[in-house]
């Protein structure tokens, strides 16, 4: 267990931290065997989700692995009955492994499209020889319509974004387009959704340019010969159908019963009345990461094809302004008192904490002035822990007394300032009521942008934060 009693050693407990402090939270089984070998540099990372039932219905680099969720289950003897919750569900990777292991969940997720992704992942009520009939008549219904229609004339130009028409060859867009066209025709809501999330998850693959975490490219043509190719963009949803329906009819088969789960479109940093106090035996999240990355425009290719925005103004009006903050495009600078960026609830709350950010973010608001971009991150920084305080202390209300918060978290050191947001959160945990916390460091992070002239040179890290109620 890290007690860090004086941070104005910070430097010297951030390296005792890194050198002594390594937990045994993920321990394997002395008897595991290599197929089972975890892998802890992937439990942050989306990686194994990719190739899993459910899970890899949508290619989420923000996520984390679901055997995090699995091996914090079984670290904390978290059984069917025990109830899980997640202040940043995502694309619900925590919510799906709870409800496959009979385990009762709740998750707030903030952003639209994002929440939607879950709500479909976690629902697999369905008649299934019904839900074959209806893949079916609609894979018949595309195949049909794209058949018989005239590509040529129907106006993608006039129907999508110009970044969406720069994704797809003419032809292919037109098709993507009859598809989405017959999936929102569906009048059953869960096939309808289902189906969305069948057509979104080819998206990406199906474009002809650079469309990979964390930027779309235009410009950047992922191959000349191929995008030139037709493709059978009827086939490749069928396909996709199919598997999801395998996916689904195999999960819910093999999933413990009483893994009921509920996902609230909302705001973390708010009190939920559907989640009573005192009644959560585990709570397993990864808030965003303070590295600027901006969490709205990372779905902006599916929310501009769905027709759910069509300009950066609509992903802020609709996106941006409800999530916590975490990146510099999140901040228009007028609106701040920058003698002020910490809350007074911040200050009051965690004081000794305020005192250590206060120096940093009063470096980061010099140095913005002496680089190319000027960015916000004094803002940022200020932003992110003033919304965290409020994201630990509803947590904290809806934890059991001895229940554990796990957070999965990336440090961060915008313009070379390093913030040890490990330890930071684990104070203010302990400043809110927490007993104690453990950090468990899970990989090294930041390498392969180490010849960027732009980058920094300080080595991030990404670690566990346990907290203890």
């Amino acid at each position: 267990m890290i007690n860090v009693s004086d941070l104005d050693k910070e430097q010297n407990v951030v390296t005792e931290t890194k050198e002594k402090y390594t937990l045994d939270l993920f321990a394997e089984p002395e008897e595991a065997q290599p197929e089972t070998f975890l892998n802890r540099a992937n439990l942050g990372t989306f990686q194994e989700s990719l190739r899993t039932p459910v899970h890899r219905w949508f290619t989420y680099p923000a996520g984390f692995s679901y055997r995090a969720v699995e091996e914090a289950f079984r670290s904390y003897k978290i059984k069917p009955g025990n109830v899980v919750y997640d202040p940043f569900a995502g694309t619900g990777t925590t919510n799906v492994v709870a409800k496959q292991k009979g385990v009762i969940s709740f998750g707030v997720e903030a952003h639209p499209f994002v929440q939607f992704v879950a709500q479909t992942k976690i629902y697999w009520e369905f008649d299934f020889p019904a839900l074959l009939r209806q893949i079916d008549r609609l894979v018949e219904e595309v195949g049909t319509e794209v058949e018989a229609a005239t590509i040529s004339e129907i106006p993608v130009e006039s129907i999508f974004p110009e970044l969406v028409c720069k994704c797809y060859s003419r032809e292919k867009l037109a098709k993507l387009y009859l598809c989405r066209e017959s999936v929102s025709r569906i009048s059953d809501v869960p096939f309808r959704n289902l189906a969305k999330l069948g057509l979104t998850n080819i998206l990406r693959s199906a474009a002809d340019v650079a469309t990979g975490w964390p930027y779309i490219a235009p410009q950047k043509v992922k191959n000349v010969a191929s995008s030139n190719r037709p493709m059978d963009v009827a086939k490749i949803f069928k396909d996709q159908l199919y598997s999801m329906y395998g996916d689904v009819q195999m999960i819910s088969r093999t999933a413990f019963p009483g893994g009921k789960a509920t996902l609230i479109a909302g705001d973390s940093r708010q009190y939920h009345e559907e989640i009573a106090d005192a009644s959560i035996d585990i709570s397993f999240t990864s808030p965003p990461y303070l590295n600027n990355y901006d969490y709205a425009d990372r779905t902006r290719l599916e929310t501009y094809f769905w027709g759910d925005a069509k300009t950066w103004g609509d992903i802020t009006r609709n996106v941006r302004t409800k999530l916590i903050m975490s990146a510099t495009t999140q901040i228009n600078r007028t609106g701040y008192d920058e003698e002020n960026l910490l809350s007074e609830a911040f200050c009051t709350a965690v004081p000794h904490i305020a005192k250590q950010l206060q120096p940093k973010l009063a470096q980061l608001s010099k140095l913005r002035l002496e680089k190319g971009g000027k960015k916000s991150y004094d803002i940022m920084v200020a932003g992110y822990f003033n919304d965290m305080l409020q994201v630990l202390q509803e947590t904290y209300r809806v934890l059991k007394p001895n229940a554990s918060f796990l957070l999965i978290l990336g440090d961060s050191a915008p313009y070379g300032v390093y913030i040890p947001i490990d330890i930071y959160l684990g104070e203010m945990g302990k400043a809110l009521g927490f007993s104690h916390y453990e950090v468990e460091e899970l990989r090294t992070r930041g390498g392969k942008w180490k010849d960027n002239p732009q980058r920094h040179g300080v080595a991030l890290k990404e670690c566990i934060l346990i907290l203890r109620k």
